[in-house]
């Protein structure tokens, strides 16, 4: 702070005053009202060559300044009240010696006036001292102290009420009850029983069969209402174990983790899984590439520029134990896999384990949670999926999701099928029908056809409204119709064609890295509300700095310690593009209820869902690494328990998991009292910009416990250091 002489600060301040004190010392000091008198009081004591002393109580006591260069000038201020008393320092004549005897060895000699001029400060001081000793022990209450009518003029002060009466410098926050929030209370949650240790909430058969078999209605999302739902810790199975680090889980997965041996049986012969010893071993293979997906997916690039990184984002639609996605990896490829919960059980939970995107799901009569022209390809590797059925409508669907220029990828019945008719069991006439009717639906959509060789058969969408030429086959094709395209969370499916986009060039898209921070195309075109160009690029330069400062916090971020990342508020998918690295990937979730970003997520070449944090989302329990919380709860404030997201969040998270909450402090306060009850570790950070931001950030770490006999856990010694 930059020290103002006193002369000048004097000045300064007479020009503001109103009530005149008749001082000879200080003739120009005048008093305006409480708070000027602070300041003022503030500002001369923070003056380093002057010593100030106020006695605070109920009234205001004594001002002392002294200047010890040419001039000394007192001010002094003695208010009146029911319970005057005042506390003066000792140390301050002691200061004032040493003040006084500092500046002598470095001004001339001084006169007589001077001396005299000391003499009677020191004399004042002196007797405030024991005046205000005399007031202290309480002697002094009756007449003769020094008020304020004494030195000043009433009639002059233009309210009296500006007199300062009743101040008390004393601190009382600590004696101040403090109003509470409607916080929850604590509440220390139990294990549930061990039969629920692979609970979906919204996928349980029990529930599903009550839904009909049609369109497979039954085998999609139908969460619990209110009063079934679970409000218990999911247990890990009994041996649990942390799985391998990427790549080695691409290939092994510990057995007590996902102790299902189906699929080991049923899929045999075409190496989907193998069962050795206490691990489970992914050869690679699927139905239609027993042979190892590698060779597979050098056919397909051979067609589809998968190497280049034209093509970043891939959709496989009943996608077994993922294995396409795990070695689309390999070509810099991310994929979303998707399966229902079936008879080949746990299939989606084996992709997770092997640290592979996937997702619970069906076709069936609700729209996939992606928005419109997500994916630069798709493909169904004997998927089962009745392409044909309810006028092509699943077509449709796999056309909404599809990039214009994208590629769709079929092998498996009816491809083939005079190779497979009798494995299939079909007859010839029934399978040629069937794929004659894909190809028409196909040719309404605007796909050209560009390979069919062998068991595969590819097919191009075309890049934009000028290339896609209806035909008459196109012609009664209904085009969907809506104010927003991207609105299809628990929407009903319907037989209708999304329009191509209207561009100016046949490339929408950079190729990957490059379009991982360049503006997306929805963002220049103004087609997301509220982002503009601008907004988009500070955002980056935002998460990159959030995301340094997370990995100061857990140097571990970014490696393959958290392999299956999870942000449950994507916005435009700046923290997973900050976060980019081969040793992980992000699940960028969209709440349903924030604003629609999730197109600019895939654009970027990132993957992601919609998803209400309401209810469960559609995986298995310990299924992620981190999970990444910005304004969740915030977001969430008023409309759904706290408990329940956490309860939920609890579900998906791997014994000694982390998780990463960034919201107000309040809000943090009460998902640190309910995550205490919930085993987790947790500890209060300051945001990466300072203490003094409401925001903070709040560390959490899952303990690692495991279900016992009757329910009964063990809890380990992992907990997260220097708690707060």
């Amino acid at each position: 702070m930059d020290i103002i002489p006193l002369s000048e600060l004097l000045l300064n301040l007479s020009s503001q005053l109103r009530c005149h004190f008749q001082w000879s010392l200080v003739p120009e000091l005048e008093i305006q009202r409480k708070e000027e008198t602070f300041s003022i009081f503030q500002a001369l004591l923070l003056h380093r060559r002057f010593i100030g002393l106020f006695c605070s109580s109920s009234s205001l006591s004594l001002l002392c300044l002294i200047k010890s260069s040419h001039v000394f000038e007192v001010f002094s201020a003695v208010t009146k009240s029911e319970k005057r008393h005042a506390l003066v320092k000792k140390s301050w004549c002691i200061e004032i010696s040493k003040v006084m005897m500092a500046s002598s060895k470095n001004t001339p000699p001084v006169n007589n006036r001077t001396r005299i001029s000391i003499t009677i400060v020191t004399g004042l001081c002196c007797f405030f001292y024991l005046l205000g000793a005399w007031q202290r022990n309480g002697l002094g209450k009756g007449g003769g102290v020094i008020t304020l009518e004494a030195v000043t003029k009433p009639a002059q002060c233009t309210n009296t009420t500006d007199i300062v009466t009743n101040l008390d410098f004393e601190p009382h926050h600590k004696t101040i009850k403090i109003p509470q929030r409607a916080n929850p209370k604590p509440i220390m949650f139990k294990p549930c029983d061990v039969k629920y240790k692979d609970y979906t909430p919204c996928h349980e058969q029990k529930r599903a069969m009550r839904f009909p078999r049609e369109n497979m209605v039954y085998r999609e999302r139908h969460c619990p209402p209110e009063n079934e739902k679970l409000r218990c810790l999911i247990p890990a199975p009994k041996g649990y174990t942390t799985p391998f680090p990427w790549p080695k889980s691409r290939d092994y997965v510990h057995y007590a983790n996902v102790p299902f041996k189906t699929l080991t049986v049923a899929k045999a012969g075409q190496n989907w899984v193998k069962f050795q010893g206490d691990v489970f071993k992914f050869p690679g293979g699927g139905t239609m590439f027993p042979q190892g997906a590698d060779a597979y997916i050098e056919t397909l690039a051979k067609v589809i520029p998968i190497k280049d990184g034209s093509v970043r984002t891939a959709l496989d639609t009943g996608c077994g134990v993922a294995s396409w996605g795990a070695y689309m990896l390999k070509k810099n490829v991310l994929t979303m896999s998707f399966a229902p919960r079936d008879v080949h059980e746990a299939q989606v939970q084996f992709a997770l384990e092997r640290g592979v995107p996937a997702i619970i799901g069906v076709l069936g009569s609700i729209r996939l949670p992606y928005p419109p022209r997500a994916f630069d390809m798709a493909q169904c590797s004997r998927c089962l999926i009745p392409w044909t059925s309810n006028e092509g409508m699943y077509l449709m669907e796999v056309d909404r999701v599809l990039r214009p220029g994208g590629y769709w990828v079929l092998s498996g019945p009816p491809i083939n099928w005079k190779t497979y008719y009798k494995t299939w069991k079909r007859s010839k006439k029934e399978l040629k029908a069937e794929q004659k009717r894909i190809e028409e639906i196909a040719e309404s959509l605007c796909w050209e056809k560009k390979y069919e060789k062998g068991d595969i058969a590819i097919w191009r969408k075309k890049t934009n409204d000028r290339s896609c030429r209806m035909s008459s086959s196109s012609s009664s094709v209904k085009t969907c119709k809506g104010k927003d395209t991207d609105d299809v969370w628990n929407k009903t499916m319907e037989v209708c064609v999304t329009p191509f986009p209207k561009v100016s060039s046949d490339v929408e898209v950079m190729k990957f890295p490059e379009r991982l921070f360049s503006v997306p195309p929805c963002v220049t075109k103004g087609l997301v509300e509220g982002v503009n160009v601008e907004s988009y690029q500070e955002d980056n330069k935002l998460w990159k700095k959030r995301v340094s400062n997370y990995k100061r916090i857990n140097r571990l971020i970014g490696s393959s310690r958290y392999r299956n990342v999870m942000d449950m508020n994507a916005g435009l998918g700046g923290f997973a593009a900050a976060l980019e690295s081969t040793e992980s990937w992000v699940m960028n979730v969209v709440p349903t209820i924030a604003k629609n970003t999730l197109s600019v997520v895939f654009e970027r070449g990132l993957i992601g869902i919609y998803h209400d944090w309401c209810e469960g989302f559609s995986t298995y329990p310990r299924t992620y690494d981190l999970i990444h919380a910005n304004n969740v709860f915030s977001l969430y404030q008023n409309r759904c328990n706290v408990e329940d997201i956490l309860l939920e969040m609890d579900r998906i998270l791997r014994p000694e998991g982390t998780v990463l909450f960034r919201d107000e402090v309040d809000v943090l306060n009460d998902v640190r009292k309910i995550a205490k009850g919930m085993r987790w570790d947790t500890k209060l950070m300051d945001h990466e910009d300072g203490p003094l931001v409401p925001e903070k950030i709040l560390v959490a770490v899952k303990q690692y416990w495991v279900a016992g006999d009757g329910g009964n856990v063990r809890n380990s010694t992992s907990t997260l250091s220097g708690e707060v």
